[in-house]
């Protein structure tokens, strides 16, 4: 049981609370991204940038992560490992 808690986190090199923090990093500023997103809705001289910002930033944060944490290549090919 205490596996489906940590499986993932293990697969991303992070700890449960680990993982329970930059998991909830990105869903604050995903759910503050949003917010700006129905305000430029409204009003579309307002948070221009914002929603496209939010998106840059945590994709450059999630490739930054992986690649810190992906295998070494091997014959010059990227080797996946479990649950990729």
């Amino acid at each position: 049981m205490f596996d489906l808690f940590t499986r993932h986190p293990k697969s991303v090199d992070e700890t449960y609370l680990e993982h329970m923090g930059v998991a909830s990093s990105f869903g604050f500023r995903m759910i503050g991204a949003g917010i700006a997103c129905l305000i430029h809705g409204l009003l579309p001289f307002a948070c221009v940038k914002t929603g496209s910002a939010a998106i840059t930033e945590l994709h450059d944060r999630m490739v930054v992560n992986r690649n810190r944490h992906a295998p070494a290549p091997v014959d010059g090919r990227m080797v996946s490992g479990a649950g990729d």
